[in-house]
């Protein structure tokens, strides 16, 4: 009689451990406290990083705006300042032709430092989207194992595989060289000597 008893609750147990496990990953989770508390921090986690991307993503787009104004200003001001002392220049406005050579070399630095500093904003803003995409990628990943996996999820191995991946996450850093942004530089430098030459042309001619 305790024999069939016995074996009857090993049964039990084996029956019940096999309708465990036949039940969808999912439902596993949603019965297990600390998966499904995981699950759903993860998703919160993953909520905030898809915020943060697309904040900076606008800012980005902003900042690529204000550069493109920048631009406008640039040509805008040299082309106005050029054609007014080209119709107004008499042959008494040689010896002070200093005065608008100064101001447009003035402003032209001024603008090619607001530039460089937009420019180096994108360039750093971008450096963070491209982290945050990288930590939705990884966090991602683990979410989509969570939910495959369910209670063969390994927690602890799983947590703190995540922790080493964005802690031992190194950002290269490459031997400085001439970029996209320093050449833009560079050209905006140029069309200002450029404008200042041809301001004493116009005035001393």
């Amino acid at each position: 009689m305790a024999n069939n008893t016995e074996e009857q609750q090993h049964n039990s147990i084996r029956s019940s451990i096999m309708e465990w496990k036949q039940m969808h990953p999912l439902h596993q989770i949603a019965e297990t406290p600390t998966h499904k508390l995981l699950l759903k921090q993860w998703l919160k986690e993953e909520e905030l990083i898809n915020n943060r991307i697309a904040l900076k993503e606008t800012q980005i787009d902003s900042t690529r705006k204000e550069i493109t104004t920048l631009y406008i200003f640039f040509f805008l001001f040299h082309s106005t300042t050029l054609m007014l002392l080209f119709n107004s220049s008499s042959s008494s406005s040689c010896h002070r032709s200093w005065v608008p050579s100064l101001c447009s070399l003035l402003f032209s630095l001024g603008l090619i430092w607001a530039l460089r500093y937009k420019s180096d904003v994108e360039a750093h803003v971008e450096k963070m989207l491209q982290r945050e995409k990288e930590d939705k990628g990884l966090l991602g990943r683990c979410v989509e194992e969570l939910k495959k996996k369910g209670l063969e999820f390994d927690l602890l191995k799983e947590v703190d595989a995540l922790r080493r991946a964005k802690s031992l996450r190194v950002e290269n850093k490459e031997v400085r060289k001439w970029s996209s942004r320093d050449l833009v530089s560079l050209f905006f430098f140029s069309m200002a000597c450029f404008s200042l030459a041809l301001t004493r042309v116009i005035l001393c001619t």
